[in-house]
Parts: structure tokens; C-alpha cells; sequence
């Protein structure tokens, strides 16, 4: 069997997180794969703690992140320096994750080579090409240049059908709960105590973890989810609500404005993947609009209260595991309401199952990839 060439490009801590298991599974078989790692660097810093955790080393790194950097610029310099990558490492495969502008400017860039792309989680829509922007549009144009695409679930792969992808989808599972298993394991094995990084909260009085980062979500909309954390806060003065903010200014700004100054609401900064997902294991339930984040909270019985007004992951909305609130001031309130204080409405979220895999995606992928001609 011929060793096949494997180039991984990512930029940003979302894409690390999930492409980090099938990195480490391919390196398993060094007769099958070399795999080559090259990095744009678009998020920076929080890039660094995911590669340092799960020990990943780049082959390549653009470093591209720049303050005030727009989406012109991000996908301009990304293929120029791609070219030069392509052209040095000549992989036989480029393997593209999700619905970043890296993403999207990798499957380009390879398909101007005429190198074949494997997309990782693959066919997820929302049908509204402005939510989420850029990232559904990216998506979608990925889906085209694909020539393997490996989706999460069935209804995601029903989605590329329905685009007219001709191409089979292989449904996989999302290898975020691959990666969800494997940190948890790590931190289990490191016997370390989490709960000091995080002086002065309580961990026997109930926690919502809040995260917020969606361009859709900037302004008016980040106003009123934080009014609605404020509501949530007196309201339940015993409760504490934690919020790493996102370091992107227009985040920061207003939710220190809106925020700092309650009593039972503690501002964190960014957090590293290992403290974050030990604190969403700690939690009574999750606030959010993450991706990540709505296909982790189900793994670990997390019920989920989703910010924004459309999702590409229906799946644990219609499980029963997520909450579309959107940015309603009013609805967020009566939903994290409900679940503070109806005991039998918690139980069923709590309950409702991950529909987003078992935690066995990688192996799966590396297998159809090896298989492959």
C-alpha cells in the first residue's frame, strides 16, 4: 500500500478542537499516512492552548492573525500563503473542517491544484446565507469543492443531497465528541484539581455557563441577551453565571458595560479547552451560541439554551436537548426560569441523549480514508 499524504489546515480553536482526534488517530497508522499539519493562524492564542493540549505540532504556520483583520483580508492572505504550502508539501489529500474562512479558503486553494478535499462535518444548513456570516456560505461553497464529504449526522447528509452534492456523504458522527471524550480522559488522568483555577466561585451552588461570539449576534442582539442575564441574576441571587468573554472588541465592550458590575455574573477571560470543558461538565446548564458547545452540552446532559434565531444543528432542538431562544430578552428569562425551577423539565433535557455521535467518528473517518483509492 502506497503512503498517502494527509495536509490538515485550520485556523481557529473550534476547528483545532475537532480535527485534533482524527490527527492523532491517522498518526497511529504511519505505514497508511504522513500527516502534515499547517496552521493559518487566524485565531491565535486560543489556537495555541488546543495544539499544546492535545500535543499537535505544525509542519506550516502562516501566523496570519492581525488586529482589525477583515474576511477580505483573512481569505486573501490564507490562499496566498496556501499556494506556497501546497506547492512544498504536495499532499495527495487536503482535509478542510467546518465553516471557518480558513476552511472554505483551503478547499479552494486546493481544488486550484487540482488536490482532492476531504470535508469534515459536512451538510450542516441553515438556509439563510447571512446566519451564520460568513460561515453558511462557506459551507455551502465547500460542499462544492469537496471530494469526500464526511457528515455528522443523517439529516446533514440529507441537506448535501438536497444542494445536489452528487457525491455520497459518509455519515460519521462529529468528532468533537471525540475530542469532548478524549480532554475529559486527559484531565480524569491528570488528577489535577480544576476547581482552584476558578477562586471564588462555589461549586455546590448551581452554575450557567454563558458563551457569545457570533457576528449575527453583535450589538443590539449581545444587549439584550446580557439584559436577560441580568434579569437571570437577581432573580436567583444564590445561582452564579459565568461568562468567558470572547477578546473580540465589540463582544468585550459590551458585555463588560452590561455585566461587570452584578454581583453573581463573573467574567472570565477566554478559557483553554481543558478548563472549559471541565466547567461545562460542572454545570446546571449552558447559555450559548456556539457551534461547539450545542454538540458537546447533549454528551455530557447538559440541557442548552441556544442565542440565536436559526441553527445548523436541529438535531438537539428536536431531541429535546436545546432551546432555541434567540436574543429575546423575555424568552431567554422564562426558559432559564424553567429549567431553575421545574425540577421534571430538567430531567428531560437533561436526559434527552447526544445525537451527535458516540465518540468513535475519528476511527471511522481514518478507515473510509484508508480505503479510499
Amino acid at each position: 500500500m502506497i503512503m498517502k499524504k494527509i495536509l490538515f489546515v485550520f485556523g481557529t480553536r473550534p476547528e483545532a478542537i475537532k480535527l485534533a482526534p482524527l490527527i492523532k488517530e491517522m498518526e497511529k497508522d504511519r505505514k497508511s499516512f504522513r500527516v502534515i499539519v499547517a496552521l493559518t493562524a487566524q485565531h491565535r492564542a486560543l489556537l495555541d492552548q488546543v495544539l499544546d493540549f492535545f500535543k499537535i505540532k505544525a509542519d506550516y504556520d502562516l501566523n496570519l492573525m492581525k488586529p482589525g483583520q477583515s474576511l477580505f483580508d483573512i481569505t486573501a492572505a490564507s490562499l496566498r500563503g496556501l499556494e506556497k504550502v501546497l506547492a512544498d508539501s504536495r499532499p495527495d489529500l487536503v482535509v478542510v473542517q467546518g465553516d471557518t474562512t480558513t476552511a472554505f479558503a483551503a478547499a479552494l486553494a486546493a481544488y486550484y491544484r487540482q488536490i482532492p478535499v476531504a470535508h469534515i462535518e459536512a451538510g450542516l444548513r441553515t438556509d439563510d446565507k447571512y446566519s451564520p456570516f460568513p460561515e453558511e456560505i462557506n459551507r455551502r461553497l465547500i460542499s462544492q469543492l469537496a471530494d469526500h464529504n464526511f457528515a455528522p449526522t443523517a439529516g446533514a447528509a440529507r441537506n448535501l443531497a438536497r444542494a445536489g452534492v452528487r457525491r455520497p456523504a459518509h455519515v460519521v458522527g462529529n468528532t468533537v465528541i471525540d475530542a469532548l471524550r478524549l480532554g475529559l480522559a486527559t484531565i480524569k488522568q491528570s488528577r489535577r484539581d480544576f476547581a482552584k483555577d476558578f477562586p471564588g466561585l462555589d461549586f455546590r451552588k448551581r452554575l450557567i455557563l454563558v458563551t457569545g461570539h457570533r457576528r449575527e449576534n453583535f450589538g443590539a442582539p449581545l444587549e439584550d441577551i446580557c439584559a436577560a442575564l441580568r434579569d437571570i441574576a437577581r432573580a436567583f441571587p444564590d445561582l452564579q453565571i459565568v461568562y468567558p468573554v470572547h477578546p473580540n472588541p465589540q463582544v468585550k465592550r459590551t458585555v463588560e458595560k452590561s455585566l461587570g458590575a452584578i454581583r453573581n455574573i463573573r467574567l472570565l477571560p477566554p478559557l483553554a479547552y481543558p478548563r472549559l470543558i471541565w466547567l461545562m461538565s460542572r454545570s446546571y446548564f449552558i447559555i450559548t451560541d456556539s457551534g461547539g458547545l450545542q454538540e458537546e452540552a447533549p454528551f455530557l446532559g447538559k440541557p442548552l439554551l441556544v442565542t440565536r434565531e436559526k441553527t445548523e444543528r436541529p438535531e438537539g432542538v428536536r431531541a429535546g436537548t436545546a432551546i432555541l431562544v434567540g436574543h429575546e430578552r423575555r424568552k431567554i428569562v422564562r426558559a432559564a426560569r424553567r429549567l431553575l425551577t421545574d425540577a421534571a423539565a430538567y430531567r428531560r433535557m437533561s436526559r434527552a441523549g447526544s445525537p451527535y455521535g458516540d465518540g468513535t467518528s475519528s476511527r471511522k473517518i481514518v478507515k473510509i480514508l484508508k480505503n479510499i483509492k
